[in-house]
């Protein structure tokens, strides 16, 4: 307790060194928090949007859908009424199941003058059990009109590239949807657009709509659904649920699969990986502008009390200890200027999110949007260790100067 007490005191002798040497630190923990916040919002954005749009937590489809499905979509069709979507349903954590069947066809505006025809792709879904599926993170935003509002209207929602293709300006307008249905059969229906969306997909927005399930069924002439969208009361539960039901149901006794969203998220793991590269240079560069900084304010320390030191070893202190006393002022540096840094670091990132960062539409997005910085335990422990570890490095070179110092020379700056 000592040797701590002599280093702190040591450590603010000279403030203005002191106060540079903490502002170095905190600007330092701070940029790690704020850079790797954001990202972490970013990530987590991308991570719900993807799930509360399109994926579910786990989708049950039957064995086989995904490499075939596209060729022989009726193929593949689940049952409307199944005990086994009864028992998933009953599970604890298990939100709900939205059934999802898709319709791929041609679309076209009526009216008096033209008709343009253009292929959309589709999802026939529950509204009302979609609407839960996306609370409280709505990844589909009605920018004109209403959403779908119920199972049984004959109404759907456009996304907004797909609306502007075949020229539908304001919902009310009449659209018409030609499809092969399952028996090999043409068949079209005459629908409402009720609103137009906007996804976090421009490319989805281009070619995308949705209308109820009893539309699409009719439609296609089938009943069932392709998929089974399962929504867990927390995306962390995903795999423990995972395993759980591909024990309870294996697919050679009940022919359904479970697959995870992140098995069918390819964009959001590859920016994973983008982003994680990214953060973690910026993490090198903050670590070695730190241990330059602080080393050379350390060593300018060590130079203005080589007097100090001479007389220390003169009277007997032994080297190690020397060694020990610079180490304890670096690793104080490290601890209070990390300690502070985390502080001064979740202020901002709280304020910053309040206010919100504009940004502007990324590639393949309609529109821009808001960001915020993600706080999590992670992230604060990750910028302390860091700023920690590499603070407490830095002292180490100066520490070991100030104990190799000769006593000889190092008693004449005393003079």
């Amino acid at each position: 307790m000592t040797t701590f007490k002599i280093a702190a005191r040591n450590l603010v002798r000279n403030r203005q060194r002191a106060v540079a040497a903490f502002f170095i630190v905190i600007v330092g923990s701070t940029s790690l928090i704020l850079a790797d916040g954001f990202i972490q919002w970013v990530l987590w954005a991308m991570r719900e949007s993807a799930i509360q749009s399109q994926l579910g937590h786990i989708q049950v489809m039957q064995r086989g859908y995904l490499k075939k499905g596209t060729a022989n979509p009726f193929g593949y069709v689940l049952p409307e009424n199944s005990p086994q979507r009864e028992e998933i349903e009953s599970l604890p954590d298990v939100k709900l199941i939205a059934p999802r069947l898709a319709v791929t066809g041609l679309i076209s505006l009526i009216n008096e003058d033209e008709a343009t025809s253009i292929g959309f792709i589709a999802d026939g879904v529950d509204p009302q059990k979609e609407a839960k599926l996306s609370e409280p993170f709505n990844p589909l935003r009605i920018v004109k009109g209403h959403n779908l509002s119920s199972a049984t209207a004959k109404e759907v929602i456009l996304g907004k590239g797909l609306a502007r293709n075949i020229n539908i300006v304001e919902p009310g307008a009449t659209i018409a949807m030609l499809v092969t249905t399952a028996s090999g059969g043409i068949n079209a229906v005459e629908a409402k657009v009720a609103g137009i969306f906007v996804s976090t997909n421009k490319v989805y927005d281009d070619s995308a709509l949705r209308l109820p399930i009893s539309l699409a069924q009719t439609l296609l002439r089938t009943k069932g659904a392709h998929t089974w969208v399962v929504v867990l009361n927390k995306t962390k539960y995903t795999d423990d649920y995972l395993t759980k039901l591909r024990t309870r149901f294996p697919i050679n006794e009940n022919n359904i699969e479970f697959i995870p969203w992140y098995q069918q998220a390819s964009f959001y793991n590859k920016t994973v990986a983008l982003f994680s590269q990214q953060i973690n240079v910026l993490q090198l560069i903050i670590g070695c502008i730190i241990i330059l900084s602080i080393s050379n304010m350390l060593v300018m320390n060590v130079l203005e009390r080589r007097g100090e030191i001479g007389t220390l070893l003169a009277l007997g202190f032994k080297r190690s200890k020397i060694l020990l006393l610079f180490t304890i002022e670096g690793l104080l540096l490290g601890l209070i200027g990390a300690s502070l840094g985390l502080i001064v670091g979740y202020g901002l990132a709280e304020l910053i999110s309040l206010i919100g960062i504009p940004m502007p539409p990324p590639p393949g997005m309609e529109e821009g949007y808001t960001g915020e910085i993600r706080i999590t335990l992670s992230v604060m422990l990750k910028a302390f260790l860091i700023i920690f570890i590499t603070t407490t490095i830095a002292g180490l070179y100066p520490a070991w100067k100030a104990s190799r110092i000769e006593i000889i020379n190092a008693l004449r700056f005393n003079i």
